[in-house]
C-alpha cells in the first residue's frame, strides 16, 4: 500500500496489448497502450537476495541464531538447491506476465482462512461531515454515488490517467479490478467474481440499511447514470422500506473465518431466491452502506471510533450487520457524519483505492449546478433472504464471533499535529524514512529490543506489480534508536546516525520498488519447492525464518490528498497495525493491537511514537541551532 508520489498523466488507450504465452493474471486484454511495454518483474540474483536476508537477520536474531543460518544459506547457495529452485523461477518468469502475481494473491488473499474483517481489509476514514440526520446521510450518499460512477466513466472509457513515477508509467491493472468485483467464499480457497469479459456489465449498485439490501440501478434507460437528485430520491424509498427493525443481518455472515463461512455459504445459496439475492449483491459495481448513529464519544475518541466502525461496523448491535464483507467496495455513510469505506484486499492494493477516493472527494466538492426533470423511477428491489433455522444459527455464531472480534481489537488514531512532512524535508530527509525511524524508535522505547517490521512497497512498474516488502528493521536503524536511549551519546552523533538510517531506508525502498527486495523472491523460492515437490529446503524450516516474518510492527504509508485516515489489523497476535497518512503540517496516523495480547497497547504505542516524533524534531533543531 505504499503510495510513493506519482504524477499523472492523461492517455486515452487504443492499442491492444500483445499476448505472451501462459496465463493472464486476474484479469483481462484491455486497450490499455502503455500496459504492453511496461517491464515484467524480474527475478533478483539468488546471492543477492541471501546477503541480503542475512543483513535483515542481523538487528533481530541473536548471534548464535545467525551463526546458524549462515550455515543453512551457505548451504542453501553451494548445495545445489538454490540453483534448482532459482532456475525453476527463472523460468515461469519467462512464461507469465509476471511470475509473482497469481502466486501472492493465491498465498496472501485466497488461500488465508482468517476473517477478511480486521484481519485484510482496510478501511479509510474520510474528514466528518456536518449532517446530523437521515436527509443529510441521503444528499451526501447521493453525491459520493454520483462521483463514483464519474469515475468509472475514466475506467469504462480507458481514458484514466496513467500514473507515473520517476518518470516510469504504472501498471493500471488494479484500477480495472475494484469495480463490479467480489471475493466469494471456499471451502478451502476463496476466488474473486469479475465482470465476464464481453458480458452485459451490470447497471446497479446495492445499497444496505437496517441490515437490508437493495438493488438499486444508477443508469437511466439511455445508459445516462441518474442524477444526485433522482439517486437522493431512490435513496429515500430505500431508507423508508427499510424501517422495520425485525429483519436477520445476513451480511453479518460474511465477517466469519473463511472455512465457517464457506459453509454457510454453500446451505445459504441452496435456496434459489438466496441465490439470486447474493448474486445481484456480488455482481453490483459497488455497495452503499447506510449506517445507523453510532454512540458518541468525545472529539479525542471520535477519529478512533470511526476507524474502528468501518474495519468491523462496531458489532452485531450496532452496523456490523450493515456489510457484505466480500465486497470489494463499500461505501459507508453514518447518519451522524461519518463516513469512509471498507474494501477487500484481495483485488487491489491501497494507491487505486486512494486515488479512486480523492478523486470522488473532489468531485463532490463541486457545486450542483444541474436539476434534471423528476422522470418518476421504478422502486428499488429488496433482495429477499429465506432464513432457514441452519441459517438462522449460522447468523448467531456470526454475530457472538463478531462481537469477540471486535473487543479484541483495539484502535487507536494519532492525529500529530505538530509537525507534517516539511519538517524532514526542511532537513533534506526522506519524509517516509524519518517517520518510520520514529515507529522503531518508539518500539525500541517501549519494549527494549527491535523487529521485524514491514512497510509496503509498490510493484507496479512492472506489468501486474502488486508489492513487496520494504525491511525497515536495519543495522542502521538500531544503532540510531539505541543512541536515543543512551544518554553519553552526544545529538550530532545521534543526527548522524538518524541520517545514516534514513539513506539506508532510502535504498531499501528504492531496491523494492524496482524488484529487488527479499520477500517475494524468499515466498518464491519456497512456492517453487512445493510446486516441484521436493523436500523444503532448511533455510525455510528455520527459527530465524520464522522471526524474520512475525511482523510485530505491520506498517504501510498511504499519501493521499485527502485529509483521510487508512487502517488495518495487526499481521500477528502480539503486533501493531501501523498505516500513516503525512500530511505537509500534520500526519494522520492509526495504530491497531488486539486486546487479549498482554503486551501490546495501541494507545500506548501511539502515545510513544507521537513523543518519538517530537523529540525527533528537537533533535534536528538543536543540531542545527549547534551549528550556526
Amino acid at each position: 500500500m505504499l503510495a510513493l508520489f506519482v504524477r499523472t498523466t492523461l492517455r486515452p488507450g487504443a492499442v491492444k496489448p500483445r499476448r505472451l504465452p501462459g496465463p493472464v493474471p486476474h484479469t483481462q486484454e484491455r486497450p490499455l497502450v502503455h500496459q504492453a511495454g511496461l517491464p515484467k518483474l524480474p527475478v533478483p540474483p539468488l546471492k543477492q537476495t541471501c546477503e541480503n536476508y542475512l543483513a535483515t537477520l542481523e538487528p533481530i536474531v541473536s548471534e548464535e541464531e545467525l551463526g546458524h543460518t549462515r550455515e543453512l544459506v551457505e548451504e542453501f547457495l553451494k548445495g545445489g538447491v538454490g540453483e534448482r529452485l532459482q532456475k525453476g523461477l527463472e523460468r515461469r518468469a519467462r512464461k507469465t506476465h509476471n511470475w509473482l502475481s497469481e502466486w501472492w494473491m493465491q498465498s496472501a488473499y485466497l488461500d488465508c482462512r482468517m476473517p477478511v474483517a480486521v484481519y485484510t481489509s482496510p478501511g479509510v476514514v474520510l474528514p466528518r461531515m456536518h449532517f446530523q440526520d437521515r436527509q443529510g446521510q441521503m444528499r451526501f450518499a447521493a453525491k459520493l454515488i454520483a462521483g463514483v460512477l464519474e469515475f468509472k466513466k475514466l475506467i469504462d472509457s480507458d481514458t484514466l490517467p496513467v500514473e507515473y513515477l520517476s518518470k516510469k508509467p504504472l501498471c493500471m491493472d488494479q484500477y480495472y479490478q475494484i469495480l463490479s468485483s467480489c471475493r466469494i467464499p471456499g471451502p478451502k480457497r476463496d476466488t474473486v467474481l469479475k465482470q465476464a469479459i464481453g458480458k452485459t456489465p451490470p447497471t446497479h449498485i446495492t445499497v444496505v440499511h437496517n441490515f437490508q439490501f437493495f438493488v438499486l440501478d444508477v443508469y437511466n434507460s439511455d445508459g445516462t447514470p441518474l442524477t444526485v437528485d433522482q439517486l437522493y430520491m431512490q435513496l429515500e424509498k430505500i431508507w423508508n422500506t427499510s424501517l422495520q427493525t425485525n429483519k436477520e443481518p445476513v451480511g453479518i455472515l460474511t465477517s466469519q473465518h473463511r472455512n465457517t463461512w464457506g459453509k454457510a455459504y454453500n446451505n445459504l445459496i441452496k435456496d434459489k431466491t438466496n441465490k439470486e439475492s447474493v448474486r445481484a449483491i456480488q455482481k453490483s459495481i459497488f455497495t452503499v452502506c447506510l449506517d445507523a448513529p453510532m454512540p458518541r464519544v468525545s472529539d479525542e475518541l471520535y477519529m478512533s471510533r470511526v476507524a474502528a466502525q468501518m474495519l468491523h461496523g462496531g458489532g452485531a448491535r450496532w452496523n456490523s450487520g450493515n456489510r457484505w464483507f466480500d465486497k470489494t467496495l463499500q461505501f459507508i455513510v453514518g447518519e451522524d457524519g461519518t463516513c469512509g469505506l471498507v474494501y477487500e484486499h484481495a483485488p487491489s492494493e491501497g494507491p487505486p483505492i486512494v486515488f479512486l477516493i480523492d478523486y470522488v472527494v473532489k468531485y463532490m466538492q463541486k457545486t450542483e449546478i444541474v436539476r434534471s426533470p423528476m422522470v418518476p423511477l421504478s422502486m428499488p428491489q429488496k433482495l429477499r433472504f429465506n432464513i432457514t433455522p441452519e441459517v438462522k444459527r449460522d447468523i448467531e455464531k456470526a454475530k457472538q464471533n463478531m462481537n469477540i472480534m471486535v473487543h479484541d481489537l483495539d484502535v487507536n488514531v494519532l492525529m500529530f499535529t505538530d509537525y507534517g512532512k516539511n519538517v524532514p524535508k526542511q532537513h533534506n530527509l526522506s519524509p517516509d524514512a524519518f517517520i518510520q525511524m520514529a515507529f522503531q524508535l518508539a518500539y525500541f522505547r517501549m519494549y527494549s529490543v527491535c523487529c521485524a517490521t514491514y512497510e509496503s512497497a509498490s510493484l507496479r512498474m512492472f506489468q501486474y506489480g502488486r508489492t513487496d516488502a520494504i525491511r525497515v528493521t536495519t543495522k542502521e536503524s538500531l544503532k540510531f534508536v539505541q543512541s536515543m536511549q543512551d544518554p553519553s551519546k552526544q545529538n550530532a552523533e545521534r543526527l548522524a546516525l538518524l541520517q545514516k538510517a534514513t539513506q539506508r531506508h532510502k535504498e531499501n525502498a528504492y531496491n523494492a520498488i524496482h524488484g529487488q527486495a527479499i520477500d517475494r523472491h524468499l515466498l518464491g523460492l519456497r512456492l517453487q519447492a512445493i510446486e516441484d515437490l521436493t523436500s523444503m529446503p532448511e533455510i525455510f524450516m528455520d527459527t530465524s525464518f520464522a522471526v524474520a516474518h512475525h511482523y510485530n510492527l505491520l506498517t504501510s504509508q498511504v499519501g493521499s490528498k485527502t485529509d483521510c485516515v487508512m487502517c488495518f489489523g495487526p499481521m500477528v497476535p502480539d503486533g501493531y497495525g501501523v498505516c500513516y497518512n503525512p500530511m505537509d503540517e500534520h500526519i494522520n496516523i492509526a495504530v491497531t493491537a488486539f486486546n487479549s495480547c498482554e503486551e501490546t497497547n495501541a494507545a500506548k504505542y501511539a502515545q510513544t511514537v507521537n513523543d518519538a516524533l517530537v523529540d525527533m524534531r528537537a533533535l534536528l533543531e538543536d543540531t542545527a541551532t549547534a551549528q550556526q
